[in-house]
């Protein structure tokens, strides 16, 4: 199939970012909630230029083919990302300085600039600087007998121009490099105000004005803020032999990655920032000016230094899940049918429940789980530990390369490890990123095994945000499939074969290309044929191409792609019946759903993996099916919900570009406030 049908990866994620900017510029979002999604959308470009940009500068330099699926080289995609990327960047300044900020200053939320502080507020920095910054402050000159400093990965700098004020016995500089230390330094101060007002102060401006202090016998010619972002993608140096020194080795090489990107203030002197390029070895292209404010993610830290209700979504509490709270015990309730759980609609305590009462059971014989993102305080690993000190057998595959996370999740497998837990990396040349539980209990009538199989991790912060799906059942066939996947990650048993389970790399996108054309096959003989298939991403080349010809074929087909999708939808004669949409909104879209109409008898599947060749050829993950009617319900209530959204739905065109849906009379629908009144009581959860 010709590459001109296929999008470009990279580019269908910024135009995903977009649409998250686009949120921060919508006024019908309350005002804080703007400043996040503006932090988001910075956070999201960190990231982005950390992996994906290093890896195209990667590919560029090693002469390498690029691998997406419109066949654009690394030279080409690097080209059209770098005018992406600057349009959107000139985009966001322009929504905080003219939209966003004014709009804080009239509710009190003020940033004010050192040249606006009163006589006590200037009191007040003098004395934080003196006994809060200075002493954590490293003034690092440049000259040469000092070699140009390392510039930590998105650390915010000062580079001050100096010139001495008159000689000196002592050697002088012209040039200094100030790190701030995020780690304990805050970028916002707040400062004291006579009409209660929230007032802060940037970090680097108390700097800024404090500087002639710190470098006293100096005159300060100028002081510009700068930001460098590095090459942070794991590079693993061949076939490791021990895999977790093997990461430990590369996070260190992560901290002296790559220079991919300069942010920099608009009026930084020529001859400094011709001096940066030179050091961090950078090019035109990579340069990033930055009008009044640099590195929007640190909104963040204001977002959460605000209590101001009004300002904020209303709060949206997880309901509990019913079948848990008119049953005795978690074990009978999923004993006497499986339970669906959709997070963060319903409180993620369902599934620390399952793992910190299994800890503490006496009846509980062993627990095998997979932990892919482990928060650092993670309750569920603190009932893993639980549980072997109260002599169950606990295995773990802990994930080490879980991008970003890798620290958390090596502390949590040295602990583990120390009280006697069996603790297994991963399989050597693919990630580990289904999320599988299964817990042996000794029954009354015998050894039972219980499941929990879900589309999202175990991580408590994450299912307060992201949107996902989480299976409890009882069944013997997801106990067996359990107990075979679990032998194949510890022990690499070859497994007899599954009952539900489809598992990649072996056989999920050959399962999910069948079920394509079987839709197809059901469209030609004129028979009903539909697919509704939600996911993160599609870009696997394979797919889409049996999404084009199932579209061809007659099949109705509606994909709910939050972020990159290389499909071009509703192009005529290539995919007229393929319709795509994007929900972004306070909860972020996390949960893979798979329906097949199936001629009548239709056909349910979670997943753990998106559409994409890293997911089905690199990484070990799971589809499983929904069995019961009244669950496979629910499942079809939540796509028809989002579907039907009317308020934070975009509908992606076949140019790669992406807009609102159109109520066309419709009433207004925003499925996530949708769904949370639903998955209350009386609702499709109860």
């Amino acid at each position: 199939m010709n590459s001109n049908v296929f999008l470009n990866r990279e580019l269908s994620w910024l135009e995903f970012n977009r649409r998250v900017l686009e949120e921060a510029q919508d006024p019908t979002v309350p005002l804080l909630e703007r400043v996040k999604f503006l932090a988001i959308f910075s956070s999201n470009l960190d990231e982005f230029f950390m992996v994906r940009v290093a890896t195209l500068k990667r590919r560029m330099h090693a002469g390498e083919p690029t691998s997406g699926p419109d066949e654009l080289t690394a030279a080409e995609t690097m080209a059209a990302v770098g005018g992406r990327v600057h349009q959107l960047a000139d985009e966001q300044h322009r929504t905080f300085l003219q939209e966003i900020q004014p709009l804080l200053a009239a509710e009190g939320i003020v940033l004010m600039r050192p040249k606006d502080l009163s006589g006590d507020q200037e009191r007040f920095l003098e004395e934080y600087f003196r006994r809060t910054v200075l002493p954590v402050l490293t003034p690092l000159a440049v000259d040469p007998g000092h070699p140009f400093p390392y510039l930590g990965n998105r650390s915010m700098c000062l580079v001050a121009s100096i010139r001495p004020a008159a000689p000196s016995a002592l050697p002088q500089s012209s040039l200094a490099v100030i790190h701030i230390p995020a780690q304990v330094l805050p970028r916002f101060v707040p400062l004291p105000d006579p009409h209660g007002r929230h007032v802060f102060v940037l970090q680097e401006d108390v700097i800024r004005l404090m500087l002639p202090s710190l470098y006293t016998g100096y005159d300060i010619l100028s002081t510009h803020a700068i930001r460098v972002t590095r090459d942070a993608d794991i590079q693993m140096r061949g076939r490791p032999v021990d895999l977790l020194t093997s990461v430990e080795e590369s996070l260190r090489d992560r901290r002296l990655g790559t220079a991919v990107r300069l942010q920099y203030d608009a009026d930084l002197p020529a001859e400094i920032l011709s001096t940066l390029m030179e050091e961090l070895e950078l090019q035109p292209e990579d340069l990033y000016e930055s009008e009044g404010f640099t590195a929007f993610s640190d909104l963040l830290q204001l977002y959460s230094s605000l209590d101001v209700p009004r300002l904020k979504d209303k709060p949206q509490p997880g309901h509990p899940v019913p079948a848990f709270e008119s049953a005795p015990d978690i074990w009978s309730a999923i004993r006497a049918r499986d339970v669906l759980v959709h997070h963060p609609y319903q409180t993620f305590d369902a599934v620390t429940r399952f793992v910190r009462d299994a800890a503490v059971d006496p009846k509980v014989l062993a627990i095998k789980m997979t932990l892919y993102r482990v928060s650092p305080a993670s309750p569920i690993a603190h009932a893993l530990h639980t549980a072997v000190e109260n002599g169950k057998e606990v295995a773990v595959l802990v994930e080490l390369q879980a991008r970003f996370d890798e620290e958390a999740n090596i502390r949590w497998a040295r602990a583990l490890e120390e009280v006697g837990a069996h603790v297994v990396y991963g399989m050597v040349g693919f990630k580990t990123h289904c999320k599988a539980c299964l817990i042996v209990r000794q029954d009354s009538d015998g050894i039972r095994r219980y499941c929990h199989l879900a589309t999202g991790n175990y991580n408590v912060r994450t299912g307060g945000v992201y949107s996902d799906l989480g299976l409890f059942t009882a069944r013997d066939s997801f106990g067996e499939d359990l107990t075979e996947l679990f032998n194949l990650l510890t022990g690499y048993t070859r497994p007899r074969g599954f009952h539900h389970l489809l598992v990649a790399p072996t056989d999920l996108r050959d399962e999910l290309a069948e079920r394509i054309r079987r839709e197809a096959s059901r469209a030609k003989a004129g028979r009903p044929a539909r697919i509704i298939a939600k996911m993160n991403s599609l870009l696997d080349r394979k797919l889409i191409e049996e999404l084009y010809a199932a579209g061809a074929a007659g099949v109705q087909i509606d994909l709910i792609v939050r972020g990159i999708c290389c499909l071009r939808p509703e192009v005529p004669g290539l995919s007229d019946n393929i319709r795509v949409i994007s929900i972004i909104d306070r909860y972020l879209e996390h949960a893979r759903i798979f329906y097949f109409e199936n001629a009548g008898s239709p056909e349910y599947l979670l997943a753990s993996a998106d559409w994409m060749p890293r997911n089905l050829d690199r990484r070990v993950e799971i589809a499983f099916p929904v069995l019961e009617p009244a669950l496979q319900a629910q499942v079809r209530e939540i796509l028809n919900i989002q579907l039907a959204d009317t308020v934070k739905a975009r509908r992606l065109l076949g140019n790669g570009t992406s807009a609102r849906v159109r109520a066309d009379g419709r009433p207004p629908l925003r499925s996530q406030e949708n769904l949370w009144e639903v998955s209350g009581a009386g609702g499709i959860f109860a």
